[in-house]
């Protein structure tokens, strides 16, 4: 009898499904308190408002401004840091790109500097790259942007050299003491999760405004990569080879030198492209506080709403780009294969000599003459691309508008303004219930006391619904980048040829610097939250296409084949089989696709996002609204924070045994 009473015993509800049940429960009861107390205790602050933490703020940076030639932490840390970094940023530029005293062009003009880079590009890499190179540069010069493009490359030179000198210590440091990459690994994640805004009021605070700052932001921004990457290159190299090495007698000293660095040397140069390609990412945003360049000339055009002058620049970012991933890509490729010399190396140290003589006689000749120090012509494909951007721009507006516009409606009516005004007209304390109720169920205790913790500090900052409202342009956003991520991935996970056609395209469009993504959807929305919006999903959907394909492409063989073998079509193995055995890269993806979206949907406050990202920019260009601009960078920081936090839980959670606790 015990049996058949056992055997009967209902089977208990999947853990997930109750996870479910109740997120459903709390989204109802949030729905019917919303419709009984709708409107009431919203926190609304009017945007030309301040409440007295954004005014301490403003007097914060009055104070510091009167005492910063006699406060001693500025006069011998703070300022002694910006005039190291100026004094550097100063000298690249004088090279390059600004005339320095007693001469009207730079050290080294257009001729010698595109010597330079064939040269370098030629000896780190090889040929086609070299030439990839020298197009790229000459480029600039035709586009009428060839000052622009040295002066971003000089800031991204000097801030890539000061991270790296920096981050490959600490990197390798952190890969060789477990308990330093324990201390260092926390601070690198909040780093890394931070947008990019959010690095430039707080540094103004202590730098001012202008290329040392921006210099600074840089480099503090693209350091986690550089110091991440090589920790993981020295923790990457095989442990047996380490303790043959400390067998045979080699110092700590010598096993670093002759062992660890030699073998991960490939991977350590791919941290430099990761840190050269957020270093030219932040560059072009920290024109926000006057950093000289391209990004500067893009931000004036998206201000003035000049499409065609915007894409100019914006393609001769994304052309820099490109050559300093494929220089660097090919560096490390070439790392590689220096371990595996071939026949014909012998011939590649008298080319690189002759190589050598002709780019010094170059850089001599830039140095020397007028004609080969200013870039010839006055830039005419500049102003034939931008009037050819300008004219694609009208004809869309005058034959698309009805397409385009009738997408942003319908999306803006049916999705958007719904849930902006479910969150920011329910009380503040109701949806800040909700919010770590929910933290709480999908990630776990310590995601609902992180979120706890984060909605009492977004109520502290004053911005509770700007922070709303961007909540909810990056939740839309989110869905959507989610949406088409797992169509694609999911594509690209079940056919190799599929992602060969796909992958280098996402790759191509992971390179481009935040900025370029707002023109050409500046071009067909106007300036709206929508555009910020649809910039967004497409900055952030590539890296959740790639996660979902590696999570397709990872379930096991075997299982497929069964399932197949039991009649499933091709719809059931999708969705019975494969999404639920990669829900823990589908989770990942989501984390990755939130910090992405957040990110870009925050810099669409240039082109009319409104929100926090408004009121970070407004800061920099209102004195009187510093101190709030300093405190919607703080509720941006926290958002990230509540998102990362709870989605990596959630992560976690997926991945785990079942059964286990």
């Amino acid at each position: 009898m015990a049996v058949a009473a056992s055997g009967t015993r209902e089977r208990p509800v999947p853990l997930r499904l109750r996870r479910r049940a109740v997120v459903a429960g709390i989204v109802v009861l949030w729905l019917v308190l919303f419709a009984l107390l709708r409107g009431r205790q919203t926190l609304a602050l009017a945007a030309a408002d301040l409440t007295s933490l954004h005014r301490w703020f403003n007097d914060v940076n009055d104070t510091i401004g009167a005492d910063r030639n006699s406060n001693p932490l500025f006069l011998y840390f703070f300022n002694e840091i910006r005039l190291v970094i100026d004094t550097l940023v100063t000298f690249v530029q004088t090279l390059v790109s600004q005339p320095p005293d007693g001469r009207p062009v730079p050290q080294i003009g257009w001729l010698g500097v595109v010597a330079v880079a064939g040269y370098v590009s030629w000896a780190l890499g090889n040929w086609r790259v070299a030439l990839l190179a020298v197009a790229g540069f000459t480029f600039f010069g035709l586009q009428g942007l060839w000052q622009e493009s040295m002066d971003t490359l000089a800031l991204t030179l000097s801030a890539v050299l000061v991270a790296l000198l920096v981050g490959i210590p600490l990197g390798v440091w952190a890969g060789m003491s477990s308990r330093v990459n324990r201390v260092v690994t926390p601070a690198l994640d909040f780093m890394q999760t931070m947008p990019t805004f959010v690095y430039l009021a707080p540094l103004t605070l202590f730098f001012l405004i202008g290329p040392a700052s921006a210099t600074i932001a840089t480099l503090v921004y693209a350091a986690p990569p550089a110091v991440r990457i090589t920790a993981h290159a020295i923790r990457s190299v095989p442990a047996t080879t380490v303790e043959a090495a400390e067998s045979l007698g080699s110092t700590r000293a010598q096993t670093l030198t002759k062992v660890l660095l030699p073998m991960s040397r490939r991977t350590v140069v791919m941290g430099v492209n990761q840190t050269i390609m957020a270093a030219l990412s932040m560059v072009t945003i920290a024109a926000l506080i006057d950093a000289p360049g391209l990004g500067k000339t893009v931000v004036q055009a998206l201000q003035s709403l000049d499409v065609g002058t915007a894409f100019n620049a914006g393609l001769a970012i994304v052309v820099m780009a490109i050559v300093l991933d494929r220089v660097t890509t090919a560096a490390a490729v070439r790392s590689e294969r220096t371990r595996h010399p071939g026949g014909r190396r012998r011939w590649r140290a008298p080319l690189l000599g002759a190589g050598a003589v002709a780019a010094a006689v170059a850089v001599w000749l830039s140095h020397t003459y007028v004609w080969a120090a200013e870039f010839p012509g006055e830039g005419g494909a500049g102003r034939s691309l931008a009037s050819a951007a300008d004219t694609v721009t009208t004809w869309a507006q005058d034959h698309l508008s009805g397409l385009t516009n009738g997408v942003r409606d319908v999306l803006t009516t049916t999705l958007l303004n719904p849930f902006q005004t479910l969150l920011t007209d329910s009380p503040w304390w109701l949806t800040g219930l909700v919010l770590v109720a929910l933290g709480a169920v999908l990630g776990g205790i310590g995601a609902g006391a992180t979120a706890a913790v984060c909605v009492g500090l977004l109520v502290g900052t004053g911005l509770w619904q700007d922070a709303m409202t961007t909540l909810a342009s990056t939740a839309v956003a989110t869905l959507l980048v989610m949406l088409l991520g797992v169509t694609v991935g999911v594509w690209m996970g079940r056919s190799a040829l599929a992602d060969r056609i796909v992958r280098p395209g996402l790759d191509a469009a992971q390179v481009m610097p935040p900025f370029v993504y707002l023109v050409p959807f500046l071009a067909l929305f106007g300036a709206s939250r929508f555009t910020a919006i649809v910039a967004a999903v497409v900055y952030a959907a590539p890296v959740t296409m790639k996660i979902v394909a590696d999570g397709v492409r990872g379930v096991p063989a075997t299982t497929v084949e069964a399932a197949t073998a039991a009649g499933s079509g091709t719809w059931q193995l999708v969705t019975k089989v494969q999404l639920p055995m990669s829900r823990g890269a589908l989770v990942l993806a989501t984390n990755q696709g939130l910090i992405y979206v957040l990110s870009m949907v925050v810099v669409g406050g240039l082109v009319g996002a409104g929100a926090l990202g408004y009121d970070v920019v407004a800061g920099f260009s209102q004195g009187e609204l510093y101190g709030k601009g300093l405190a919607a960078g703080l509720a941006i920081v926290l958002l990230g924070v509540m998102f990362d936090r709870i989605t990596q839980a959630a992560a976690g959670r997926t991945t785990r045994v079942p059964g286990r606790r």
